[in-house]
């Protein structure tokens, strides 16, 4: 199924959350055959509570098909960017998944996928163009024929103050609602045994203001101890990287929606309801009702009734595991039984694939259910979960019965990715698994020599079936292992840096370069490094050869590259090489690991970017950074010949901050670095005695105030209406004398070109009148920003609030930003004065 994510499992831990409200959660399901999709263009986009609602509350087969993997975003917990962020943010988004029992899928289905998440967008046609609108609509279509829900919600609405991501989705599934049931739209996944299909009601957000549909969100069950408002919370506190999850209180919130479209061309009556699903079957006896209308079939409609039965046994069991084992078993003998009445049924074909399709999901749900009430635990268990080409290793699949029932016939199946094999060390089938007993089977798996490079968004590389009976019906469970297994390369590489300059006032300056080997070959291993350069250019020494004793052993090996004499501007690429026998290899493994995801890997080309422009760096200047963790800036000035240091709280709170000439605040700083705001008088002071502060962007719930600012500046709000994202947007420099256009580095019109992503970000709407205003930009056919850029003087020294987006241009090697971002710390307020002829503007 393409797309479609199965749930790899985070790390291992014990939780309250099991026993029986597991079972709950596995039961409940049972009592309806209703289904909804939720679609949205990032993660964290899922309306949480309102799949709480559904999926915990009442039962129904909930999914949530989510675009992209939020690869343009920033990140709260880390400096990982791009397709780094976007893994990430996808186990996030899985994880969230799992606590509100809903089943995920993205359209997005690789790295550097077309459905990318390319930075904010103000436009529709502009994200739809960039995605590629045929392919994101295909996979749309696909993933609705494929789930088939009665009720689609898109997450947003088609309106100008919304970010174009989420309004392309919305365009896309109001499309898709009327064209998913349309054999001649994309008639292809037809022929792959697809059918078309037509979801009955298309709801979209609503206020209480106008509405169709209330859902209780605020209703409090004892059950989870919460409210599906503050479930659905609990799921968004796995967003971690974009600081989700807020605190709830019991009988808070209400989820509002208006029927956009019908099925059946039936508009809302007008008055408000408190269910999505009127007048669509909910349970196994609505069904029943729809078959004995149509004067179908009597043995069919009979059946259903006899499942909805077997559900209302299920529930009235519960708590008592082994009973509540038994109905389940009941009922998936007698779902069997319908799927051969109906097969045999004078039903039509319509009318069939949608009861085939509903009992199929419910005997998925039925193997859970089981699972549950049997207190059957399996699990997959990999020797290592980094694997080589052509390396054989263990895996032992287990099961094991905690519960009170007989189980018998027992199976265990590794699958495997086809060109691999999987050989039993021992028996695999099993007569009996009784009480608190463990059955293993241990498998020799083998990767072959040639194998593509893990994706982290593919279906888990290993998993297991395993087959049991109770009260003589089988049940079957699928399980994967607990963190990602990946193949690595024998020897990874990874170069220190990943990106440089070369200055051309410098071109003799050598480029030092570290490449740090890591060794993922099961034992002993010896190789060759060597750096592959652009022609002309030379390294010393041309290789190093080097010994591994064990795996994750690691070594390294320094060189030195030259530029050829009168090397010109530009941009340049060199690679690491790792040579084994025959066998090259090119490979960055970054391990991505953090407590709420597990472990995961993004398998990259070792380069190393050279990006060669003329740079001047004042001599002996000293730069205060602080950090809020989400950028690499400090590391790109380092680079670039700046004495940086980091500043930790304690120099902030009661060090010596004279003894730097400027003191750089990070993005979003004050939220993050919370000695900041009480030590923010220092810093002025530092300002006022002669320093030069600089502060890069912040949102108004940064804990950002007009006042931090020696004179004030006022966050724009809407933030969405106050940012550029056109990186190619005309900017003018208002104030081309100032020594921040001019001093060491003349800044001209090309040092705006070849930016990436945005221009800006929060920008600010007003500030005192003793700042010079910059520049102006703004995106095409809107008006332009004059707050981008603000400088003042301020006592004896200098102050600049910028909001141009320094943390994704300077590691990324956009010379003007470097340039300019120099010119910037080395910014003293006699050559402020002198260079400021603009008039600055009072807002």
């Amino acid at each position: 199924m393409a797309g479609t994510l199965a749930l790899q499992a985070g790390p291992g831990k014990a939780s309250a959350d099991r026993g029986v409200v597991d079972l709950w959660k596995a039961i409940k399901p049972l009592t309806t055959v209703a289904s909804a999709m939720n679609t949205g263009a990032h993660p964290d986009d899922e309306h949480s509570a309102t799949l709480a609602y559904l999926s915990l509350g009442l039962g129904v087969d909930t999914y949530s098909v989510i675009a992209n993997r939020g690869e343009g975003g920033q990140n709260e917990i880390g400096s990982e960017l791009g397709n780094a962020l976007g893994i990430i943010r996808t186990r996030e988004l899985q994880e969230a998944s799992k606590i509100t029992n809903v089943t995920l899928a993205n359209l997005s289905q690789k790295l550097n996928d077309p459905i990318f998440d390319f930075g904010f967008s103000k436009s529709p046609d502009e994200t739809l163009a960039k995605w590629g609108e045929d392919v994101a609509y295909e996979r749309l279509i696909r993933q609705i024929r494929e789930k088939r829900p009665d009720v689609l919600i898109p997450a947003f609405l088609n309106e100008e103050s919304t970010h174009g991501h989420h309004r392309a989705v919305n365009v896309l599934t109001v499309r898709a609602f009327k064209d998913a049931g349309n054999p001649q739209v994309f008639p292809e996944q037809l022929k792959e045994g697809l059918q078309p299909w037509q979801p009955k009601k298309l709801y979209v957000p609503a206020t209480d203001k106008a509405y169709d549909v209330s859902l209780p969100v605020n209703a409090y069950n004892e059950l989870y101890g919460a409210s599906y408002a503050q479930l659905g919370e609990e799921s968004r506190y796995m967003h971690k990287s974009q600081g989700m999850g807020r605190q709830v209180d019991e009988g808070q919130g209400t989820a509002y929606y208006k029927l956009e479209a019908a099925a059946d061309g039936k508009k809302a009556s007008g008055k408000p309801e408190t269910s999505l699903f009127g007048g669509i079957a909910f349970t196994f006896d609505d069904l029943a009702k729809e078959i004995n209308a149509k004067g179908k079939d009597n043995k069919v409609a009979k059946q259903l009734n006899t499942l909805q039965k077997d559900a209302n046994e299920v529930i009235a069991a519960y708590p008592a595991f082994d009973q509540v084992a038994r109905e389940v078993h009941e009922m998936k003998a007698d779902v069997q039984t319908a799927v051969g009445l109906v097969k045999s049924s004078s039903l039509d074909t319509s009318a069939k694939n949608d009861l085939l399709h509903r009992l199929d999901v419910k005997d998925r749900q039925l193997n859970k259910a089981s699972q549950e009430a049997t207190s059957v635990v399996v699990k997959v268990k990999p020797e290592t979960g980094e694997l080589v080409p052509g390396q054989t290793a263990k895996v032992t699949v287990t099961a094991f019965n905690g519960g009170d029932v007989n189980v018998g016939k027992v199976s265990l199946k590794l699958n495997v990715p086809e060109g691999w094999t999987a050989k039993a060390a021992g028996a695999a089938s099993f007569d009996k698994l009784g009480k608190n007993q463990t059955v293993k089977t241990e498998f020799e798996v083998t990767v072959p020599k040639q194998v593509e490079d893990f994706n982290p968004y593919a279906l888990p590389l290993i998993s297991a079936d395993i087959r049991y009976e109770a009260f003589g019906t089988p049940a079957t469970l699928h399980v994967v292992p607990d963190n990602a297994v990946a193949v690595l390369p024998p020897v990874a590489l990874s170069l220190s840096p990943e990106a440089a300059v070369l200055n051309t006032l410098k071109p003799e300056d050598a480029v030092s370069v570290k490449v740090t080997a890591t060794n993922y070959a099961p034992g002993a291993e010896t190789t060759k490094v060597s750096l592959k350069t652009p022609e002309g250019w030379t390294v010393e020494p041309a290789v190093q050869e080097l010994k591994f004793a064990a795996k994750y052993e690691t070594k390294t090996a320094e060189f030195t590259v030259k530029a050829p004499a009168g090397v010109k501007a530009g941009s340049y690429s060199l690679s690491a090489v790792s040579s084994i026998g025959a066998t090259d290899s090119s490979r960055t493994v970054q391990v991505i690991q953090y407590p709420h995801i597990g472990k995961t890997y993004y398998v990259k080309p070792a380069n190393l970017a050279i990006e060669a422009f003329d740079l001047k760096v004042p001599q002996g200047l000293k730069v205060g950074y602080v950090s809020s963790g989400f950028d690499n800036i400090d590391q790109v000035l380092r680079q670039v010949g700046v004495n940086v240091t980091n500043l930790d709280a304690k120099t902030i709170q009661f060090g010596d901050l004279s003894q730097y000439d400027t003191i750089v605040l990070g993005i979003r700083a004050y939220a993050f670095r919370p000695e900041l705001i009480p030590s923010n008088q220092r810093l002025l002071d530092f300002a006022k005695n002669g320093g030069n502060l600089v502060v890069q962007y912040h949102k108004p719930e940064d804990k950002w105030s007009p006042e931090l600012a020696p004179y004030p500046i006022k966050i724009g709000e809407p933030l969405i209406q106050w940012r550029v994202t056109d990186e190619n947007s005309k900017v003018t420099m208002l104030a081309p004398d100032h020594p921040i256009f001019n001093t060491p580095n003349k800044i001209t019109a090309a040092d705006w070109e070849n930016w990436i992503q945005d221009r800006s970000a929060y920008n600010p709407s007003e500030w005192g009148k003793e700042y010079t205003e910059l520049i102006s930009n703004g995106d095409p056919g809107e008006k332009e920003f004059t707050g981008t850029f603000l400088s003042a003087n301020y006592g004896k020294g200098t102050y600049t609030y910028s909001s141009l987006v320094w943390y994704r241009e300077m590691p990324s090697l956009v010379p003007g930003s470097i340039r300019m971002f120099v010119n910037m710390v080395s910014l003293k307020q006699d050559a402020a004065s002198a260079g400021t002829t603009a008039p600055s503007s009072s807002k």
